[in-house]
């Protein structure tokens, strides 16, 4: 199997560069690449479309950029995680192990399952695999630096969330669900997701599927402080879908437009403002999973 390994030198989990690249000796890889500035991993990924598999090793930011590259590049090679970030969302959902050997051995074995890839087209075309928010979210993420990562880790979503509560607003949202009619709608947020988990293990779509050609659509209306705080403790530990305070809905696409315009993310990257079109493709990418 000719495999290219991606590594970020600055995820989280990474101490020492040259000790984690001898940990992928093992793999024998024809082309080990260690990003220096953003889109870089995009890059490498897009340039190995000769080969079988990608390993994205390093956070959800990094994963991010290469599925962009096997996605924009028409690449056939599959996607291997190795969690190395602060969140490691994706690689939850995916349910990749914590230890390093049993990652390397999954690699190793090389069993495949097609999951489903997302597409948005907002300011930009960007694809992603776990989750995509907009409103309050995109505020967030504008507070959320990578010093604050490096220095708190999971916790920095929190700090930001919190630095961003005194931005809080509705947006006025205008929303359509595959070809059925529009309707309109004051919202705080919108998480639209594939994966389950944000912010290093919140189950924000605790039942989403990345393999049942759905996405999982949570909207979360204006609604009173004291509500709030509930519907905050109940996603938290996701026990929320069942909530009055939340509108979900499942769907293969999704068009979303709102007075003021909603800034996305995706896996965590900020994409732009809206208006956005989430389309879901079905089991378009080949991902790397477990023996069971």
């Amino acid at each position: 199997m000719r495999i290219c390994v991606i590594l970020n030198p600055i995820a989280g989990a990474v101490k020492n560069v040259d000790t984690v690249r001898e940990r992928f000796d093992v793999l024998k890889p024809e082309r080990f690449h260690v990003t220096r500035e953003p889109g870089d991993a995009e890059k490498f990924a897009s340039e190995a479309s000769d080969l079988d598999l990608i390993v994205s090793a390093g956070g959800d930011g990094t994963l991010n950029e290469v599925v962009n590259g096997i996605a924009r590049g028409g690449c056939n090679a599959a996607l291997a995680v190795f969690p190395l970030g602060t969140g490691n969302d994706f690689a939850r959902t995916l349910g990749v192990p914590n230890s390093v050997d049993t990652v390397m051995e999954q690699i190793v074995e090389g069993k495949t399952r097609a999951i489903d890839l997302v597409r948005v087209t907002s300011d930009q075309v960007r694809y992603f695999v776990n989750v995509s928010s907009g409103g309050f979210s995109g505020v967030v993420d504008e507070k959320l630096t990578a010093e604050m990562k490096r220095t708190w880790g999971p916790l920095a979503y929190l700090r930001s969330a919190a630095a961003a509560f005194a931005e809080l607003r509705g947006y006025t949202t205008t929303v359509a669900l595959d070809d059925a009619e529009a309707s309109e709608v004051d919202l705080y947020n919108v998480v639209v997701a594939n994966g389950r988990y944000v912010a290093g293990g919140i189950p924000v779509a605790p039942e989403a599927d990345i393999a049942d050609g759905l996405l999982d659509i949570v909207l979360i209306p204006e609604r009173g402080p004291a509500e709030l705080a509930i519907l905050a403790a109940q996603i938290l530990v996701g026990k929320h879908l069942g909530s009055d305070a939340i509108i979900f809905r499942r769907a293969k696409k999704i068009a979303i437009k709102s007075r003021p315009g909603m800034w996305f993310n995706v896996d965590g990257e900020l994409i732009g403002n809206e208006p956005a079109t989430f389309e879901l493709l079905p089991g378009a990418l080949q991902c790397v999973v477990g023996a069971a």
